[in-house]
């Protein structure tokens, strides 16, 4: 099998959506909406709640389909499913140990049986959580199961990462570990596209805003350019706290 983060395998990336519509019950959610998200920066899609971040995120990975529009990678979809992983805000974790957890998310995606413990270890290690390897994971506390949900993706090397309000439940200390986690992801090679309405945590982690307001794409530019110089009056709003939903 060949890793996602191979320097041999073809990139997915750029991810294109074109005109993205989704309607629920004649009510208009998103778009329309066109936007282009490349390899590198880690992208944060920023916005008050209600905006349509985690809609946007969920149709990306494929598990909403969009009334209109068109998403496409630069790979075929199937190749393209095989090389991304979702963290939700609140993680579905197995009935099973820590580590099991982990070596079921690489058991799915066929890793050779000899080549899994290696990478539980290290995704574990590199988690802070290997001294709870064989502790039930439902035991865990909110911080230390959101990080297995992180030491899965870790652990299965994908190209691209989406992250859905990793830390909005989570203590400060418990958040900022969950940051420091994504960002040793992102400088292992994977391409980080994460949602948000923190705004510390936005320009903590954010290379690049893709900035939401009642399903509408507002702004998409560097990071320093939309904290220093916001392109929207919706988007000065939201950093002045006084944006209405």
């Amino acid at each position: 099998m060949t890793d996602a983060l191979s320097p041999t395998a073809a990139s997915i990336l750029p991810l294109r959506i074109e005109d993205l519509i989704l309607r629920l019950h004649r009510r208009q959610l998103l778009g329309p909406l066109s936007l282009t998200l490349s390899a590198g920066p880690r992208s944060i899609i920023l916005g008050p709640n209600g905006a349509g971040k985690s809609l946007l995120l969920r149709i990306c990975h494929g598990l909403l389909r969009p009334t209109g529009g068109k998403i496409a990678w630069q790979a075929p979809a199937s190749i393209a499913r095989g090389r991304q992983a979702m963290v939700f805000q609140r993680p579905v974790l197995l009935r099973r140990s820590v580590a099991a957890n982990v070596d079921f998310a690489l058991k799915l995606r066929r890793v050779a049986d000899s080549e899994r413990p290696g990478r539980v270890a290290a995704a574990l290690d590199a988690t802070g959580l290997a001294p709870l390897s064989r502790q039930p994971a439902r035991s865990l506390s909110g911080g230390e199961q959101q990080r297995l949900a992180l030491a899965r993706a870790w652990a299965v090397q994908p190209e691209v990462l989406f992250l859905d309000e990793p830390t909005a439940s989570l203590d400060p200390s418990s958040a900022r570990a969950v940051e420091n986690i994504i960002a040793s992801i992102h400088r292992a090679g994977t391409k980080i596209i994460m949602t948000t309405h923190d705004l510390g945590l936005a320009r903590r982690l954010a290379d690049e805003i893709v900035f939401l307001h009642q399903g509408r794409l507002l702004d998409h530019q560097p990071a320093g350019a939309f904290f220093g110089f916001p392109a929207t009056e919706e988007a000065r709003a939201f950093l002045a706290g006084t944006l209405d939903w």
